[in-house]
């Protein structure tokens, strides 16, 4: 198979990813303290429909628990599959990432809307997870619920 079927950019196959993952963790994850930031608000969002969020977060004082979940070091240190690692990370800091995400091989790793980075994300597209750059999963959750009440209710 071509790598590059693993950089997601159509809006459907987003869906489809969004409908069937329950495990999410989260790379950049803030604590309650920065409840303001999308890397707070967005997983916050997450859990309270109905996702499984794990906090990995990145920046020192974040805490032993976030929204009540315990907090991971690293992706590679949480137990169990993954369905998705959502990446609050500035693109340059993303590369020092790379292999702890291919070592815990998510079935996807999504970097959050303003964050793109093509050299890492080929790098997990060519280990066969699936990428999906530049959207918010908040957002696109919205846009899925939106959908899906259009379609029950016709």
């Amino acid at each position: 198979m071509d790598w590059r079927a693993n950089l997601v950019e159509d809006d459907v196959a987003v869906q489809d990813i969004l409908r069937q993952a329950r495990r999410v963790a989260v790379l950049g994850m803030r604590p309650e303290s920065h409840a303001h930031k999308p890397a707070f608000a967005v997983p916050e969002y997450l859990q309270a429909h109905g996702y499984e969020v794990i906090p990995v977060p990145t920046h020192e004082g974040a805490g032993d628990r976030i929204l009540g979940k315990p907090t991971y070091r690293a992706v590679a240190d949480v137990p169990g599959e993954v369905d998705i690692v959502d990446v609050f990370r500035r693109p340059e800091d993303i590369d020092a990432h790379v292999e702890d995400l291919i070592s815990k091989h998510p079935k996807v790793v999504w970097f959050q809307l303003g964050i793109r980075n093509d050299a890492a994300a080929e790098r997990l597209a060519r280990a066969g997870i699936r990428v999906v750059q530049d959207r918010c999963m908040k957002l696109e959750r919205m846009k899925l619920a939106e959908t899906e009440a259009g379609t029950s209710a016709s």
